[in-house]
């Protein structure tokens, strides 16, 4: 009896959300930086890119006027003026590689583009934005052809730049990359190509968030939602070893991976800092049977999502210009919602502050409690943390809804009456102005850096 009374107690004391609140107070940062972006900077930014004709993987890279090579130079002095706007806050990378593959038939220089502003206090710490800079039309190997893409992907790489203008202007204590990707329709090839350099820094990316058309808000059906955006994440992790997948299949974590979590995050501040927009969550890793850079990203071990319009119209995507049957085809900048776009961009720029702002998500999240009423939540010290908040849910509950605060000295948690079997777990850092990370679930599964295997379970 004394312990159910105690379980009810700490239910009715702890506040229930419909999602992870980011923040634990109101940041009128966040909202600044949402009212400061600008939809018609990114007209201009996509009829630049669509002025190239093509941007394809293959098309010329010497043409200062057509082809990949002119855009992704365009793409390099934005990231510059905008640098320069900042008195020098970025730092210009260009990693490239040249591949050869099923859709690159012969030896070809891909090079993204990424503007590095680094952070005041944790500057290993790494938030990315991306979007790919190439298009294409029907036939994935025409170089040739006019490729507007500018829903596809001009809408993501204009909302990179739009989050380079609005957030160079404030110092973060992690370290923001803003990524123009190149050959993500010839294979996921920028994806890969900036994995592998992250990894070669030595980054710890806490996140990539990934926009992969984002400027559509018409359907194939007519139908026009403005109130909504999607955001892909992974339930298991790409990364997952076998006894790590045995370990999770007996306790769960199924749909609590980094990636998972940091989509909360991200629907939690929509909730809280945008108006009549809602993000979507959708448990995926990706539209169903297609693929964006983020999974480059996953497949290196790195937290990851993609961002994608609520309603595609794919009579705009991977089309040869025409008109069949009064039927327009071809992705065109008339087929671009600029206040819809605008929208998208606010969703990044806030996210990527808040991140930015909260300190890491905590390391070795564990959970005990076994055959005991109580349950004992225990994690690492985190730089920065001015407290902690311990959550927990329901087995079967989408969302993160009862949290306790603890102190920036604690490290663990016993939550009376509370019994391990019948919820899940997780553990946030807070800063001293109320920045909060994301939840991170115990174990492998929840972890934000990779971790080795577990022991297996007790049988």
């Amino acid at each position: 009896m004394r312990i159910l009374a105690s379980a009810a107690a700490l239910m009715l004391a702890a506040a229930p959300a419909m999602a992870q609140t980011p923040a634990a107070t109101e940041q009128p940062l966040l909202h600044q930086l949402a009212s400061d972006v600008r939809p018609e900077r990114m007209r201009a930014d996509i009829e630049s890119m669509v002025s190239f004709g093509t941007r394809h993987t293959l098309s010329d890279q010497v043409s200062e006027t057509r082809g990949i090579g002119a855009a992704r130079r365009w793409a390099e002095r934005e990231f510059r003026q905008i640098g320069a706007g900042c008195g020098g806050c970025l730092e210009i990378a260009l990693p490239e590689d040249t591949v050869t593959g099923n859709r690159v038939p012969t030896p070809t220089r891909v090079v993204n583009v990424l503007a590095i502003q680094r952070g005041t206090g944790d500057p290993n710490r790494v938030i990315i934005i991306s979007g790919h800079i190439d298009s294409r039309v029907t036939d994935v190997m025409d170089f040739t052809a006019d490729a507007p893409g500018a829903n596809d992907d001009a809408s993501g790489v204009a909302a990179v730049l739009e989050a380079a203008r609005v957030l160079s202007k404030h110092r973060f204590d992690a370290t923001l990359v803003y990524a123009a990707l190149s050959g993500e329709e010839q294979g996921l090839l920028g994806g890969k190509i900036l994995a592998d350099y992250a990894k070669t820094q030595g980054w710890v990316v806490e996140a990539n968030l990934n926009n992969d058309i984002v400027g559509n808000s018409e359907g194939q059906s007519g139908v026009r939602d403005t109130t909504r955006v999607r955001v892909f994440s992974e339930g298991t992790k790409t990364v997952e070893t076998a006894a790590q997948a045995e370990r999770r299949r007996y306790n769960g974590g199924e749909v609590d991976s980094s990636s998972r979590n940091l989509a909360r995050f991200v629907d939690g501040l929509a909730e809280r800092y945008l108006a009549n927009f809602d993000v979507e969550m959708i448990y995926r890793t990706d539209r169903y049977g297609r693929g964006g850079d983020q999974v480059e990203m996953l497949r290196a071990g790195f937290p990851a999502v993609r961002i994608s319009e609520g309603a595609e119209n794919y009579d705009r995507q991977h089309q040869d210009l025409r008109t069949e049957n009064g039927v327009h085809y071809g992705d065109t900048v008339d087929g671009v919602d600029f206040d819809y776009l605008g929208q998208v961009a606010r969703l990044n720029i806030v996210s990527m502050a808040a991140l930015a702002s909260a300190p890491m998500a905590p390391a070795g999240v564990t959970i005990e409690g076994a055959v005991k009423p109580d349950t004992t939540v225990k994690w690492q010290a985190v730089p920065g943390a001015a407290g902690y908040r311990v959550w927990w849910r329901s087995t079967t509950d989408p969302q993160w809804r009862f949290s306790r605060n603890a102190g920036a000295d604690d490290t663990q948690m016993v939550l009376p009456g509370i019994v391990i079997d019948d919820y899940f777990f997780g553990v946030s850092a807070i800063s001293d102005d109320g920045y909060e990370s994301p939840v991170v679930f115990p174990g492998a599964p929840g972890a934000f850096v990779s971790v080795g295997d577990p022991a297996p379970p007790a049988r």
